[in-house]
């Protein structure tokens, strides 16, 4: 774990998403997950969840990282409803 890293690791919750207003899109961010050994998530869903609900009922993210994406997020009621480009990430199977 990098320095920065490691500060990012002293706050509560285990991921920290820091947003702005662009130019281009409603909201540029970036989301960091130290504790959970991810020192940048490449776009992550969950934070915009948390985005939307101060930036209105419909907004087009772009996440800054390395590989980047665009989420289109829209909220109704209680949910929030999200589409864009996805990369496989893992196969599994669950037994409960």
């Amino acid at each position: 774990m990098g320095p920065d890293q490691a500060k990012l690791a002293v706050l509560p919750g285990l991921l920290q998403h820091a947003a702005a207003r662009g130019s281009e899109y409603d909201c540029v961010s970036r989301s960091f997950a130290p504790k959970l050994k991810v020192p940048e998530d490449p776009v992550c869903g969950s934070g915009h969840c948390h985005s939307i609900r101060s930036l209105g009922n419909e907004l087009t993210a772009y996440q800054a990282s390395q590989r980047g994406g665009i989420l289109y997020c829209r909220k109704d009621g209680n949910k929030v409803y999200m589409s864009g480009n996805a990369a496989l990430f893992a196969i599994a199977d669950l037994m409960i």
